[in-house]
């Protein structure tokens, strides 16, 4: 290969680079989502290659059972704490991008839950929730709000709220470090003339900030939602879809690993991408469509 010219060396190696990726890319992701969707097609039990093609019955099964599909409005309770996650990360992030003092710990405590593995996070949690010995009733009665301790894991009214909160502390810190990231990237020579000109914090906010960061705001929701719809980890791990807890991912890991059709549970992972493609593309279309 020394032999070769520099430009012939130089294709070599872009190639070299180039095949390695593609060839993982095609293994890891691009066969499995179209074998994902072969099966879809198929009534196959997940044991050996004994499948049926039996056309588009498992999408048929899917859109006439109102069961499958109910279960969309526990990922509700993860979007709506999404959003208010978002919301809040947003107004950390503005906080300590000002020259506040320990402006760089304050960054790194609320960045740390989200460095914990979804695992430990929820044990950790279980010990806030429990209803006898929890550190959240412990503390509720210790300032004399006895009226106030729940069984927050039992009672199915309060227990996705309880898990959303789980998720919303975990994330919260990716969402305010991707919300620094942006706002630093704004001139500060903007906010300067902006206060010359008398322009209130809320001004420069709805005027400077937000126009600013608008692509990273849109990257933020489409994440909130995609993360909402896929919501899978905190409640299986905690409640494994109990007590009203079952998400549209949980529903298909049923289906899947504990009713053995792998048929129906591929078909319901191609509708839920369907569904999320459908969202962002709307999502795109009208709430940004004043973006070029």
């Amino acid at each position: 290969m020394f032999n070769l010219s520099y430009k012939a060396q130089r294709l070599w190696i872009l190639f070299g680079f180039l095949t390695v990726p593609l060839i993982l890319l095609g293994m890891f992701s691009i066969y499995p989502a179209l074998a994902l969707f072969y099966f879809s097609f198929t009534n196959w039990d997940g044991l050996g290659f004994d499948m049926k093609w039996i056309g588009l019955a498992n999408y048929t099964e899917i859109f006439s059972r109102a069961d499958i599909f109910a279960v969309f409005k526990t990922n509700l309770y993860y979007f709506v704490g999404g959003l208010i996650q978002t919301s809040i990360a947003l107004w950390f992030a503005i906080i300590l991008s000002n020259k506040l003092r320990g402006r760089y710990f304050f960054r790194v405590m609320l960045f740390l839950p989200y460095v914990l593995h979804s695992v430990a996070t929820v044990i950790m949690f279980k010990n806030v929730y429990h209803a006898e010995y929890g550190s959240l009733n412990t503390l509720l009665g210790v300032l004399g709000l006895e009226s106030w301790q729940q069984q927050w894991l039992g009672n199915p009214h309060l227990v996705n709220y309880s898990l959303a909160f789980i998720s919303m502390w975990k994330y919260f810190g990716l969402s305010m470090v991707i919300f620094i990231g942006a706002l630093q990237s704004i001139p500060k020579d903007l906010y300067e003339a902006a206060k010359i000109d008398g322009a209130s914090g809320w001004q420069s906010f709805k005027f400077i900030t937000v126009p600013s960061i608008r692509r990273v705001i849109e990257l933020m929701l489409i994440l909130t939602l995609t993360g909402a719809l896929e919501a899978f980890d905190i409640p299986y791990v905690m409640m494994l879809g109990a007590n009203g807890t079952t998400t549209f991912v949980i529903q298909t890991v049923d289906m899947a690993f504990k009713f053995q059709n792998y048929g129906l549970a591929s078909a319901m992972a191609v509708v839920l991408l369907l569904i999320v493609l459908l969202v962002i593309t709307i999502q795109r279309k009208f709430l940004f469509r004043g973006e070029d």
